[in-house]
């Protein structure tokens, strides 16, 4: 039994095959393009985020310092701009009262903040403090205090400006020591006496001595007592 080939069977020619293999091309190219904007897109998505999430933990940060502060809060504006606090409760390091000084440094512009117990600025060798950097290329770090308020303004480089304010951290109280006056004593007042005459010790006469009786002068009766 032989096989009769159908002459009507439809196949595809060269040419349709090498267009199909164009628009493929094509397709590929575009979808790799897609592909590799979007892998584009969520690194710097992710980066932002990562940069972001930095921003928001330090401003978080900043805020529990001044928030958790006795209120001795001191700001200076010199070569380093810095903002300390001499006892706060919010340390990252297990300190039950720790001194923290946000300060800008000149390399950078870069924004650190400082944790340690009786140091001053700048640090020297034998002071153990944490350093820990923030942020860097800080266009603006200000503060301001008065009363019960502090208002801090931080701006990084091509990024939107942060602002906020706490209320009611007020300054620590200095106890007046009042000071007790001595009580003077009254000079004793010695007795009158006539001059030249000693003052008697001598019992007078008509006293009782024991009760209900009455002492009388020798050689009379005592009358008796009803």
């Amino acid at each position: 039994m032989t096989l009769v080939q159908n002459k009507h069977q439809k196949a595809f020619t060269l040419i349709e095959v090498l267009i199909s293999i164009g628009l493929l091309g094509i397709i590929i190219v575009a979808l790799f393009s897609t592909v590799s904007m979007m892998r584009d897109s969520n690194a710097n998505l992710y980066n932002y985020l990562q940069k972001s999430k930095k921003v928001t933990q330090a401003t978080k940060v900043l805020y529990l310092d001044i928030m958790s502060s006795d209120g001795n809060i001191t700001i200076k504006k010199d070569e380093f701009t810095r903002l300390c606090m001499q006892e706060t409760k919010n340390s990252l390091y297990a300190l039950s009262l720790a001194k923290v000084c946000w300060v800008v440094l000149k390399k950078d512009n870069t924004l650190v903040r400082v944790e340690g117990n009786n140091y001053t600025l700048p640090t020297r060798f034998e002071d153990r403090v944490e350093v820990n950097p923030v942020m860097k290329h800080v266009e603006l770090f200000d503060v301001y205090h008065q009363k019960d308020k502090v208002l801090v303004f931080l701006k990084q480089k091509g990024e939107e400006p942060i602002t906020f304010m706490i209320q009611g951290v007020t300054k620590p109280k200095i106890k007046k020591v009042i000071k007790k006056k001595p009580i003077k004593q009254k000079p004793s007042v010695p007795n009158k006496t006539t001059p030249g005459k000693k003052p008697s010790n001598t019992i007078p006469k008509n006293t009782p001595d024991k009760l209900g009786e009455v002492s009388t002068p020798s050689g009379t009766e005592t009358p008796p007592i009803p």
